[in-house]
């Protein structure tokens, strides 16, 4: 049975789809956690919908086929933009950023649905695109996906030293010589990418849950921002394969089902980590010289803790 699945074209290309999306996805929401902008890729998810459907009106005036030929085209180009655009915005201080992204979001889904009525098309025509359609993932899509991937990969994981002294602290990396502006729009950028590289196999709507929830699965169980990372991914890409083998055998949404299972992992996990914390026994750095202050073994374990996230 597993063969069978295997072997099949279709979910062939939806699994590597699914595997790209799994690792991209929680290394660039390992940052944007650190930086306290958890819903920043809905508000790029918003965005992009308007770039889908701007794709989508001028395929259909070039009388392109599909109609969505460039949809995927337009939706990297209108969240790219918008990525810097809030930035901007933010960086500039005229408005904060939880208003930015309101605006983002409620601009995105209109602007979405009014060009996708002037292209001749339907509101039913964005559905694929905000929450996943996996069965349309063609051959074009896969290559552009693997590209986009690679270059989110290369970017989060090849500068993530400096990336981590700008998400963590600005003042710190502005003081040590970092050229902080143009490494936020590098974090808004490759957000940007991740949300179209994601958006064929969870949806635009549901792309922010798959950059943050494996990371909060992550941060319970690691405190090192490597790790945190690392296993960030790894729940990722276990929740994108498991989902999406479900849905082959059952008829349900593969967005929607690997959502709710790392949202179960989320819990799951919250659940047991009390439990292990408890038993960990608490490591003394300096074992033959004798404590000056006798600490309680939680405010041990934290300073250990906070000693390994400064690493």
């Amino acid at each position: 049975m597993i063969m069978l699945m295997l072997t099949d074209p279709f979910m062939q290309r939806a699994l590597l789809a699914a595997l790209l999306v799994g690792v991209t996805a929680p290394v660039v929401g390992t940052y944007l956690v650190q930086r306290k902008l958890s819903l920043l890729g809905d508000g790029i998810g918003h965005v992009a919908l308007t770039g889908v459907a701007l794709g989508w009106l001028v395929g259909a005036a070039m009388g392109l086929t599909p109609n969505d030929a460039l949809a995927v085209p337009g939706a990297v180009i209108a969240a790219v933009a918008g990525s810097v655009l809030i930035e901007a915005v933010r960086r500039r201080g005229r408005t904060s950023g939880d208003l930015a992204l309101a605006i983002m979001f409620y601009g995105g889904i209109a602007g979405g649905v009014l060009l996708m009525g002037i292209a001749g098309g339907s509101s039913g025509n964005l559905m694929q695109y905000l929450f996943g359609s996996i069965s349309t993932v063609s051959d074009a899509d896969l290559v552009l996906t693997v590209v986009l991937s690679l270059v989110v990969l290369a970017v989060g994981v090849g500068l993530r030293h400096a990336l981590f002294s700008v998400s963590h602290d600005e003042e710190f990396a502005t003081a040590s010589g970092l050229p902080v502006w143009a490494l936020n729009v590098v974090v808004a950028v490759v957000s940007a990418l991740t949300v179209t590289v994601a958006m064929r196999v969870v949806g635009l709507l549901l792309v922010s849950a798959l950059m943050i929830v494996p990371v909060a699965v992550a941060q319970q169980v690691t405190h090192a921002f490597g790790r945190t990372m690392l296993t960030a991914c790894v729940v990722g890409v276990v929740v994108c394969l498991t989902g999406l083998t479900i849905t082959y055998w059952y008829n349900v949404s593969p967005g929607a089902t690997i959502v709710v299972l790392a949202i179960s992992v989320y819990a799951v996990v919250s659940l047991l980590a009390p439990l292990l914390t408890r038993r960990r026994p608490v490591h003394d750095p300096h074992p033959d010289l004798p404590d000056d202050v006798d600490l309680p073994a939680a405010a041990t374990e934290r300073a250990v803790a906070a000693a390994k996230e400064c690493r």
